[in-house]
């Protein structure tokens, strides 16, 4: 996307929709480890977002202004993801495996309408420095007759997993959903569907 300044804000307020990934998984700072997951309500969005930067913040904004913006540009980029497995034994590098997806949206009245945009699994390394984290690289799956064995090469054990992930379609869609409606209120847009072209619309919760 070319509104860096403006996902980036977004991205940082969505963390708070991502305390309970993160406090299950470790992969956050300390401060928002220790945080009961039933609280985040309690706070305002900009306290969340400000005590829980996390792994998948940072893999959320590579997602959008190093993957996002090479698609068609629309209105908003919303990346979502299905992680399979995190190893936060070294901070240099982080490694989280998952099925990570990219869409660009436009809006149309009060529905994001989906411009562009694609799977992209493999896994990523992520640095902590202090309470910061960023993504140092990305080892994808790659496409046509590579896809089966990169995918083996890069989920060695854990292959097994990521392939019930992909096949779960609707598992998915309910990611995908939480992501938007999350992103939606978050943005405070008047939206009330997402639709891909040629599908019919799909109702937030």
């Amino acid at each position: 996307m070319n509104q860096p300044d403006t996902m980036k804000k977004i991205l940082y307020e969505l963390a708070a929709v991502l305390l309970i990934a993160a406090a299950a998984t470790g992969c956050g700072n300390r401060k928002a480890a220790k945080q009961d997951a039933t609280e985040p309500a309690a706070q305002s969005v900009a306290e969340a977002a400000a005590e829980t930067e996390t792994c998948f913040t940072a893999i959320d904004k590579y997602l959008t202004d190093s993957i996002g913006r090479h698609y068609a540009s629309g209105d908003f980029c919303i990346p979502f993801h299905n992680y399979i497995a995190v190893d936060e034994s070294n901070p240099d590098d982080i490694k989280v495996w998952g099925d990570f997806w990219v869409d660009n949206y436009t809006q149309s009245g009060d529905t994001l309408k989906t411009v562009s945009g694609g799977n992209h699994p493999g896994l990523m390394h992520v640095r902590q420095t202090g309470e910061h984290f960023e993504v140092t690289a990305f080892d994808p799956v790659l496409d046509g007759s590579e896809f089966l064995p990169s995918a083996r090469r890069i989920f060695g054990e854990k292959y097994e997993d990521f392939a019930k992930a992909q096949a779960d379609d609707k598992k998915r869609d309910q990611i995908r959903g939480e992501v938007i409606s999350a992103y939606v209120k978050q943005k405070k847009l008047p939206v009330r569907f997402y639709q891909d072209y040629g599908w019919p619309a799909v109702a937030l919760k």
